[in-house]
């Protein structure tokens, strides 16, 4: 369940719950997660908008972007790395309507340690989410047998 954190000038981007919602949905697809509540509700993005004065590189240049991935260890092998880097880029720079922003862009992949990623108030380890996520999927096949 990956948080995603997108750094820039305000008024980078038109409308940045859109892009939040596009970049979390794009993660789940790339991770090939199944399209279940326990995942969707909890990849979410957060969009950042900073004061130009409080970003810049050594040139003084606030054009910036900076987006950091947190996954649970392990979760992306280095095809799944690959793709994230590449669409994020162009997500937010297709979100920012300057095509060039993609020279400007950081993506970050960050791993939490298996047992470092808390939910629900308790810090959970991989073979917790996989049990989640197949008593989720029970649960879901169950109920859908269940019926008429």
């Amino acid at each position: 369940m990956p948080m995603i954190d997108v750094y820039a000038a305000a008024g980078t981007f038109g409308d940045a719950k859109k892009l939040a919602q596009t970049l979390a949905a794009t993660l789940m697809e790339i991770e090939r997660v199944p399209d279940i509540p326990m995942f969707r509700k909890n990849t979410a993005a957060f969009v950042h908008e900073l004061a130009a004065d409080h970003l810049t590189n050594v040139d003084g240049d606030s054009s910036y972007i900076r987006v950091q991935v947190l996954t649970n260890a392990h979760a992306l092998d280095r095809e799944k790395q690959l793709a994230v880097v590449s669409r994020f880029t162009e997500l937010v720079a297709d979100a920012s309507g300057d095509p060039t922003a993609t020279e400007r862009t950081w993506v970050l992949l960050t791993e939490a340690p298996d047992g470092g990623w808390g939910l629900a108030g308790h810090a959970n380890t991989n073979a917790d989410l996989v049990a989640a996520a197949r008593s989720e999927i029970g649960a879901i096949v169950a109920a859908k047998q269940a019926k008429p």
